[in-house]
């Protein structure tokens, strides 16, 4: 598991203390998970895989190949939805339920608009 964990990492272009950061571990517990020299946690897991969208099988288990590191755009999207009903967040709540009741014509706009978000986002990483 520590060799997918590093594998996963890199794909993701993330230093250490990024990775470790966005699912609330230090780059020194990120340093040996991936040497092996610690285990994984229960919550490690769960996080890295709800973080990145990651199939928990493939990091547990290396199962389907790195073909399978993550999961498939719909079951993320469902899974991000039972999130989002989990959540405390009302704003996030009524955006989303907003987008959803909103007509298709504003679509378009919508997507140039979350398109320039993303962007602005990738430039930040790099």
């Amino acid at each position: 598991m520590n060799q997918r964990l590093k594998e996963l990492r890199e794909y993701l272009g993330l230093s250490m203390d990024k990775f470790g950061s966005r699912i609330g571990v230090t780059r020194s517990a990120i340093s040996k998970m991936e040497s092996g020299a610690s285990k994984m946690s229960e919550q490690s897991i769960l996080s890295i895989c709800r973080e990145f969208n990651v199939n928990e099988d493939w990091l547990r288990t290396g199962a389907g190949g790195p073909d399978n590191k993550f999961l498939p755009n719909d079951m993320s999207l469902y899974l991000n939805m039972g999130k989002l009903a989990e959540s405390d967040n009302r704003f996030k709540k009524f955006c989303v339920e907003t987008l959803m009741n909103a007509p298709d014509e504003f679509f378009d706009y919508i997507y140039k608009e979350f398109s320039k978000f993303d962007q602005n986002e990738k430039k930040e990483k790099e």
